[in-house]
């Protein structure tokens, strides 16, 4: 079994990528942090033992015992650190959001598969088992036709949040709570319900005083033709996530924990008494993995060992920035918006206004 050199450039997020990669010895080293202010980079290095610290991204792509690149710099950083790591030859590990447009994501995915590594997109809110159960019932085929979903990310953002010079503005952050804080439960919802094929949306700035959204509603239609509502804001009283999925046979509802809405406990309430026997059956055999990073960096060494496909795709991040896409322009132009999206579409290079 290999194991692989990391380098983490970013040591905010950074932290917590980190501290999934140290549970995983043997399989993953991390050998450098890198972040824009050098005293950063050398305080967390320090923090976990780690030698190398710097504020040289060219430097990092140098290294020969650097096998990955790990980026959790701010968002609209990503596409182009991630295009020149894997230039680089580096596999690639980027938080979300991936690319700051369509047509961006387009050319990070033509540019993956020119390389020499791998791109993997961060969504480890995937990785909760109460998430990972109902997919387990689904995959048993126990839940049938889905009806309605509804999701829910009520967190609270206040002015100190927003006081680092690079939140709260279209050009560094590329928006708002939508595309910091929903975007994990969004994906929850197109990775268990299937694509969007058609979203209203209102977004609104009620909250701080700052440039993007903190307030968003929407109402969207899947292929599948079930529904789905979305309620987003950074004014709540406290945080929480919640997502509900009402089910031909079950309705699973997530824990409120607003960080691993994906973990324990979920409840499955079934339909009646028959499948709810079946439901318990099922689930007496389903087997809890790694949850968050750890989880999901864990299923990214398996496939780098068999070349095998990745635990995240591009085009799972894909579909998430064309929801959003998708989700800026209806509350821009005041109308529904049918996806998929092409590449003649007005916002395929940038849904920022």
């Amino acid at each position: 079994m290999r194991e692989y050199g990391v380098a983490v450039v970013g040591c905010g997020v950074g932290r917590m990528h980190i501290e999934a990669w140290k549970t995983l010895p043997g399989r993953f080293a991390v050998r450098s942090t890198c972040d824009v202010k050098s005293d950063v980079a050398r305080r967390v290095a320090d923090e976990f033992g780690i030698a190398d610290a710097t504020a040289d991204f060219a430097a990092v792509l140098r290294r020969g015992d650097v096998d990955i690149v790990d980026i959790c710099t701010p968002s609209a950083t990503h596409g182009a650190l991630a295009e020149a790591a894997l230039a680089a030859g580096k596999h690639v590990v980027c938080e979300k959001p991936l690319a700051g447009s369509l047509a961006e994501v387009d050319r990070l995915k033509a540019a993956a598969s020119r390389a020499k590594g791998r791109l993997m997109p961060i969504f480890q809110y995937r990785y909760g088992n109460g998430l990972l159960k109902l997919r387990h019932l689904m995959a048993k085929g126990l839940t049938g036709r889905l009806y309605l979903s509804t999701v829910e990310t009520l967190w609270r953002r206040e002015p100190a949040y927003y006081a680092n010079p690079w939140r709260g503005k279209w050009k560094t952050e590329l928006g708002g709570t939508l595309t910091t804080h929903a975007i994990h439960a969004h994906d929850i919802l197109c990775w268990v319900a299937g694509p969007v094929r058609s979203v209203f949306a209102r977004t609104a700035t009620r909250v701080n005083a700052i440039e993007v959204e903190d307030c968003a509603a929407a109402a969207l239609t899947l292929a599948d033709g079930s529904l789905a509502t979305l309620s987003v804001t950074v004014g709540a009283a406290t945080d929480t996530s919640r997502l509900r999925f009402c089910f031909e046979h079950l309705t699973a509802e997530s824990s409120a924990a607003p960080y691993t809405p994906g973990s324990e406990p979920w409840t499955f309430t079934p339909a009646g008494s028959e499948i709810g026997a079946r439901i318990d059956a099922a689930l007496a055999d389903f087997r809890p993995k790694a949850e968050r990073f750890a989880g999901q960096f864990a299923d990214f060494h398996a496939a780098l060992e068999s070349g095998g496909k990745l635990p995240i795709t591009v085009d799972d991040a894909r579909a998430a920035i064309e929801l959003l896409t998708a989700l800026y322009h209806s509350a821009a132009a005041g109308a529904a918006v049918d996806l998929p999206l092409a590449a003649d579409h007005p916002k395929y290079g940038g849904w920022q206004p």
